[in-house]
């Protein structure tokens, strides 16, 4: 027998970043009376700062009777292992891309996924009404794309939606009038199949593809529902491959109408539900109401690519703006992270030091997210410059490879090429399109550590560099990474303008005057490469002598503040970012010169 509920697609929306993806979704909901004008699927404060979207989230729609289940997934490849998940969970996705830029590197990424698990896309080329928007070259790009990821027949012959995210139009072609996103709609309810609808007596099958955490209920699994129904109360078994099966009890389950999450007794195969009261549950594992069922295919996550560590804050100004400063407090947020952030590892052994932790993540943003979400709760601790992880494999060094791409104007090219090859990368293909150059290299990780600021200088901030991870290859070798050397305070006490103003020819400063320094503090660094010991507190000898000419006016150049992303890319593999809820500042691992040279002799 037939369930009588509505009939469901499970979509997602993938997109490189800033391709307006959210911006759609939230244009979706509200025409579609499922959210209020302002309400954004980028909830979190970091997401609104930023203006990229760090998790991945649910929401769902009715349109002509149909209920859409939306996930809209993260666009930067850091947060690749959320995409890959989701993918697992719906029947087709929304590709968008850029009319004006084309596919970019996360596209590739997250196309190439949804490719292999045979999904069919619906494309919709975005931002039509930029100026310089081609929305016929885009679309041949697309083509190509999907032809070299190795798409077939079927998948190759895609739909084609154009759209202005922003004002909320979409078109079946560009000649056509709109108003609204009625014609996006309506080519999802054509093009996307529908959920296999529930039979009475169907066994339950469902898969965990994402996980939340709530003070109250803790662990929250996100589940899509294949066969059967769940239900609250009901006895469970949770499989994972061979294992044996493990028993438990739904306590409680919800459903997504809107941005909300609504309270259900119980849910149908095709939707997608919340579930709480399983402590120990994982991604990809199945639940099923048998011990008999064979679990679904398991859903594989790749791997971190670099590592660091987290240590106790043992600086000079430990503890005078921190809540939560240690060992404990930081080991527990670091458990509370893996409950839901599954792209990161952590090593609680005591190999890495009573008081630190070695953290791996997918790269410097990943990591970066989770520090700034840490001070902003009230954490104070200190880590170690990042680290790529190095794997043996086969008998043989192997490390993370990356292709890079980037966007330049003409004249920049060269600068570009330049850097990359010091750092082991290698000229894959050079685009130009009038007079902008997309190049496309191919290197190490670790060669990318540290030089994304380089690239805003270089390229005078008009330049767009983005990445995704190749997999582990033979060992680069060694590769020139920083060049610049650190200007390190000799002295504690307040900065003064006057010595500032004398230090500001021989690099770049971190910080202004009357800021609180100590002895190993790195306040800026040299461009001649040498490390220089300075001090920043020293006033001006001040005597009865005047005479008409000899007092300078002192003219500062504004300091380069750090920020936690600045500091893990610039920061040398004998320092420490030391990170508070109000300070980021980067210091020496041994705060005094005597120290410092005897642990070079050692």
């Amino acid at each position: 027998m037939q369930g009588t509920r509505e009939e469901i697609r499970n979509i997602a929306i993938i997109a490189h970043v800033d391709h307006g993806k959210t911006t759609l979704t939230d244009a979706l909901l509200r025409q579609t009376g499922a959210s209020k004008e302002g309400v954004s699927m980028d909830s979190n404060s970091l997401e609104q700062e930023r203006g990229i979207t760090i998790y991945a989230k649910n929401a769902s729609l009715v349109y002509r009777g149909t209920k859409l289940n939306i996930v809209d997934t993260p666009g930067h490849a850091d947060f690749g292992s959320e995409v890959e998940r989701v993918l697992r969970s719906i029947d087709s996705v929304l590709l968008i891309v850029d009319a004006q830029e084309g596919p970019m590197p996360q596209t590739r990424f997250v196309l190439r996924k949804s490719l292999e698990l045979g999904l069919k896309p619906i494309v919709v080329l975005n931002k039509i009404d930029k100026p310089a928007a081609d929305p016929a070259r885009a679309e041949e790009q697309v083509l190509e794309l999907f032809l070299e990821l190795g798409a077939t027949d079927e998948q190759a012959d895609f739909t084609v939606v154009y759209a202005i995210g922003r004002d909320g139009i979409a078109k079946r072609a560009l000649a056509d009038e709109s108003k609204d996103l009625s014609p996006l709609l309506d080519t999802i309810l054509e093009k996307v199949p529908a959920a296999a609808p529930y039979t009475e007596g169907d066994a339950l099958r469902a898969q965990v593809f994402n996980l939340g955490y709530d003070n109250f209920m803790g662990r929250l699994a996100i589940a899509r529902i294949y066969a059967g129904s769940l239900a609250v109360g009901a006895p469970i078994f949770v499989k994972n491959g061979d294992n044996e099966p493990r028993k438990g009890k739904i306590t409680k389950l919800f459903s997504f109408a809107g941005l909300e999450r609504v309270e259900a007794e119980r849910a149908y195969a095709g939707d997608i539900v919340l579930v709480a009261g399983i402590e120990d549950i994982s991604i990809g594992e199945t639940i099923t109401d048998t011990a008999e069922t064979a679990p679904l295919p398991a859903i594989a996550v790749d791997e971190p690519t670099i590592g660091l560590n987290f240590l106790v804050n043992n600086s000079p100004f430990a503890g005078r703006e921190g809540k939560f400063v240690t060992t404990r407090q930081i080991r527990d947020r670091l458990v509370r992270e893996l409950e839901v952030n599954v792209g990161l590892q952590v090593d609680f052994s005591s190999d890495t030091g009573g008081d630190s932790f070695r953290v791996y993540g997918r790269g410097e943003m990943h990591i970066a997210i989770l520090l700034e979400n840490m001070r902003r709760e009230g954490y104070e601790l200190q880590v170690s410059q990042p680290q790529v992880i190095v794997r043996e494999i086969d008998g043989a060094k192997h490390e993370p490879f990356e292709e890079v791409t980037v966007d330049v104007p003409s004249e920049y090219q060269g600068i570009v090429i330049e850097r990359l090859s010091q750092r082991g990368f290698i000229l894959q293909n050079i685009i130009t399109h009038e007079n902008q150059v997309r190049l496309i290299l191919e290197g190490p990780t670790r060669g990318l550590l540290g030089y994304r600021g380089q690239f805003v200088i270089d390229t005078k901030g008009e330049g767009i560099l983005c990445s995704q991870v190749l997999g582990f290859r033979p060992y680069a070798g060694e590769i020139q990474r920083r060049k610049a050397g650190s200007m390190i305070s000799m002295a504690t006490g307040k900065t003064l303008g006057f010595s500032l103003w004398n230090l500001q020819d021989r690099g770049t400063l971190y910080l202004g005057p009357g800021v609180e320094v100590y002895e190993g503090m790195v306040i800026g660094n040299t461009s001649k490469g040498e490390e220089m010991s300075v001090n920043p507190t020293k006033g001006k000898q001040l005597s009865n002598v005047r005479a008409s000419g000899s007092d300078e006016a002192l003219d500062l150049v504004p300091p380069h503040p750090l920020s936690i992303e600045t500091g893990l890319e610039i920061m040398a593999d004998d320092e420490y970012l030391e990170i508070t809820p109000k300070s980021v500042r980067l210091r020496k691992q041994y705060l005094t010169e005597n120290d410092r040279s005897k642990a070079r002799r050692n």
